[in-house]
């Protein structure tokens, strides 16, 4: 598993503060973010890949500054958003998942043949050559996954990753994230999600409240939120 550490970490929009303090090391293979709307637990999870940088402080993956080797970390760290739709760039399905390796060493048999493997994988093949906006709200989510994991990154993040499903594609989902061999950190309201989990990480107003095992950190949260 990657190691990712958080070190006096924190992030202002303007003068709200959102993150106070952070200090995490995140080396589990699930881990699990959960807080209420506004918390910092976004900005928290978008600081793995170099989506935000800190105001103060650094967030380090594998020993590499997510400030100053931004590349390089996010080869390492694929992030899944909450809407799928603001991942997909390409016409078609396929197109969509090739584009990953636009910028790969992998000569175009061999980008053919992972984007086939993949798409199989994640159930697509029979839609490669669909128009990728006009799948459904849970194929679309499993072509984001797919456009991620393509590149094989050692970490996957996913944002609320269910949210904008119905129970069933969410379920799918989940199952699919929990089965990766790589490490995955996923922010969620939905805490059925977190089954099974290593850990799971409670931010409320910026900072860390509970960070334990899904059984004592949900009990905290719950009591939090009641």
């Amino acid at each position: 598993m990657s190691v990712i550490e958080f070190s006096g970490v924190e992030h202002s929009y303007g003068e709200r503060p959102v993150l106070r303090g952070v200090d995490l090391v995140l080396g589990e293979g699930r881990i699990g973010i959960v807080g209420a709307n506004g918390s910092g637990k976004s900005t928290l999870a978008r600081m793995i890949n170099g989506l935000v940088t800190p105001d103060r402080g650094t967030v380090t993956v594998d020993g590499l500054d997510v400030a100053r080797q931004g590349r390089e970390v996010r080869r390492r760290v694929g992030f899944v958003f909450t809407n799928p739709d603001n991942q997909i760039v390409m016409p078609t399905v396929s197109e969509d998942v090739a584009f990953t390796l636009r910028k790969s060493r992998l000569s175009k048999p061999d980008v053919a043949e992972r984007v086939r493997s993949t798409l199989e994988r994640f159930g697509l093949a029979a839609h490669a050559e669909h128009p990728a906006h006009r799948l459904s709200g849970g194929q679309k989510q499993l072509l984001a996954l797919a456009s991620v994991l393509v590149a094989e990154p050692s970490v996957v993040v996913a944002d609320e990753p269910t949210t904008l499903l119905d129970a069933r594609n969410a379920r799918l989902i989940g199952e699919m994230l929990s089965s990766l061999e790589q490490q995955v950190i996923v922010v969620t309201h939905q805490l059925e999600l977190l089954d099974g989990f290593d850990r799971v990480i409670v931010i409320d107003d910026g900072r860390i409240v509970a960070d334990d095992t899904p059984d004592a950190a949900l009990g905290a949260y719950r009591s939090l939120i009641a």
